[in-house]
Parts: structure tokens; C-alpha cells; sequence
């Protein structure tokens, strides 16, 4: 993956460079060419590639963080036997 990445920028920086140095060509239309042929083309294709990666990083420090801290499902976490949880009837005289 990330040698068709370097290759690609590879042939992109040539491109940028020859209209650089053409009589017809620009500094600033290289600029362009190589933002807009090279840098944001590549950088979408490997954002979409690096996503499954990205989802499993994801899923498992979720469940490192799930084994860490059990308290987060159980908020009495002391594992004794919760008092009354409702207070008694009182009745007013």
C-alpha cells in the first residue's frame, strides 16, 4: 500500500517539477498540480484504505477499556449486597 503511495507521489513530484521548469508552464501551477493531482487524491485513498485498521484499533481499546474498568457496568462496585434501595413508608400522625 504505501509503495504505490510513494510511487505515486513520486511521478506526481516529477509532473509538478516539469511544469515548474517549462517556458510555458508556473510555480504556482505546479503548486497545483501537486496538491491537486497528488496530496488530496492520495490522502483520500488512504484514509478509505487505513479504515478498517482504524475500526479494529477502535474495537480494541474499547475492550481494553471494558475489562479495565468494570465498575462501569456495575455501579456498586464492591460486590456487597446493596442496603434497601427504597426508604420505608412513613406514616404521618
Amino acid at each position: 500500500m504505501y509503495l504505490v503511495a510513494i510511487a505515486w507521489i513520486y511521478v506526481v513530484l516529477m509532473m509538478a517539477l516539469a511544469e515548474a521548469f517549462s517556458p510555458a508552464g508556473s510555480v504556482l501551477g505546479a503548486v497545483f498540480t501537486f496538491l491537486l493531482y497528488g496530496v488530496l487524491p492520495l490522502s483520500i485513498v488512504m484514509y478509505i484504505l487505513r479504515t478498517p485498521a482504524r475500526r479494529a484499533a477502535r474495537r480494541e481499546a474499547e475492550a481494553l477499556e471494558a475489562a479495565a474498568a468494570p465498575s462501569a457496568h456495575d455501579p456498586d462496585a464492591g460486590g456487597h449486597a446493596a442496603g434497601a434501595p427504597v426508604a420505608t413508608e412513613r406514616k404521618e400522625t
